[in-house]
């Protein structure tokens, strides 16, 4: 097969998994989702194994603790966020006031002294209320159809266990057939990339999560012992968005400080809440991070940010759950495909003096003589 052959062959492949993704996404949740815990949790397995238990004995006994500390974690935490989370949507409509009164005294200030900047800011919002009140539309349409979200919801819960378990007794059975279909002249190379692959995502993916459990726990327990009303959910939800880069601290930072202001008179209190999440992030920025991730997986915060929208904008939930395995396959064929290129002919090569910074006019003028 020609090489033309070949790539419109692997094109057409590429496109119709897309297509095929973009048509399923609303039901394949559970299964991204088994299919990252069997992932995660198919080295503990392999360990089990060395130890002398069989596949499946090893298999039951992953998945089975995985569900014990699931179902440990829900049923002493989920009681308590639930209460705090009622807490925090209560103190919503006392941060808003605090926020109404400190903007009217703004206003109020900058009318006295420069009027005209505040008909530059009235005449702003009135030609964008038109983008806002389309906004308000859709953010209604789909409140209205939360039902599918739902429906994803409660397949997450039931069907994904299910499916973590199968993928999990199957993981190296479906890996070696895979490796039996790969073209055999190219089986090599994709092989080492794979590998390349697996090594980024592992530790990326690995990593995270022990910084988000830890900025989590170390959130939360910091703001629920400043005495912070729903400090530990809004401790726990900065920390579970601590792998989108700069999201979950700065977003744990503005709501806990935004209700700190509402419940404490004291400025040392509110200062130190917001100090809590500066030594979170020094914490991760100067010892988790360089610790637990390194910089050898490659994945730049511009990339994670990036596929993290992307995934999400194409194909909802599940295109958050595959953004960072595309990234890190991407990243590996990138790097392949400039080598290649640095290789290859279309690369060229500079002249010998030209690499070597000398002059090549002494070796003219001796030609010349010779």
């Amino acid at each position: 097969m020609s090489p033309e052959r070949q790539f419109r062959f692997w094109a057409v492949g590429l496109t119709v998994f897309l297509f095929l993704l973009w048509l399923l996404s609303e039901i394949l949740l559970p299964f991204v989702a088994g299919m990252a815990i069997a992932y995660f949790f198919d080295p503990v397995c392999d360990r089990l194994e060395r130890w002398g238990f069989s596949r499946v004995m090893a298999t039951v006994a992953v998945t089975g603790l995985f569900v014990v500390a699931l179902l440990l974690v829900l049923g002493l935490l989920l009681p308590l966020a639930i209460g705090q989370a009622i807490e925090v949507v209560r103190a919503v409509p006392a941060v808003l006031d605090l926020l109404r009164e400190r903007l009217a005294e703004l206003l109020t200030t900058v009318e006295a002294e420069r009027p005209e900047i505040l008909d530059r800011v009235r005449e702003f919002v009135a030609s964008r209320l038109g983008d806002v009140a389309a906004w308000l539309t859709g953010l209604a349409g789909n409140i209205l159809t939360g039902g599918l979200a739902v429906l994803s919801l409660l397949s997450l819960l039931f069907i994904t266990p299910v499916v973590a378990f199968f993928l999990l007794r199957d993981w190296d059975a479906m890996v070696a057939k895979i490796d039996s279909w790969l073209p055999r002249q190219h089986a090599p190379t994709i092989r080492r990339l794979a590998c390349e692959t697996d090594d980024i995502l592992a530790g990326y993916v690995r990593g995270m999560a022990t910084v988000c459990l830890v900025l989590g726990s170390f959130y939360a327990i910091g703001l629920s012992l400043i005495g912070l009303n729903g400090g530990l959910v809004v401790g726990l939800l900065a920390g579970a968005l601590s792998f989108i880069p700069y999201l979950g601290a700065m977003g744990g930072l503005l709501l806990s400080v935004g209700l700190a202001f509402a419940q404490f008179d004291s400025y040392w209190l509110i200062g130190g809440t917001a100090a809590i999440f500066f030594v979170g992030q020094a914490i991760e920025g100067n010892y988790l991070t360089p610790k637990l991730v390194g910089e050898k997986v490659g994945l730049h915060p511009v990339i994670v940010i990036f596929a993290l929208l992307a995934g999400g904008t194409l194909f909802g939930f599940t295109g958050v759950l595959i953004a960072l395995p595309a990234a890190a396959v991407a990243g590996v064929l990138v790097r392949f495909a400039l080598q290649q290129y640095l290789h290859s002919p279309l690369y060229g090569r500079l002249p010998a003096t030209a690499r070597d910074g000398g002059d090549d006019s002494g070796d003219g003028a001796e030609d010349r003589q010779a």
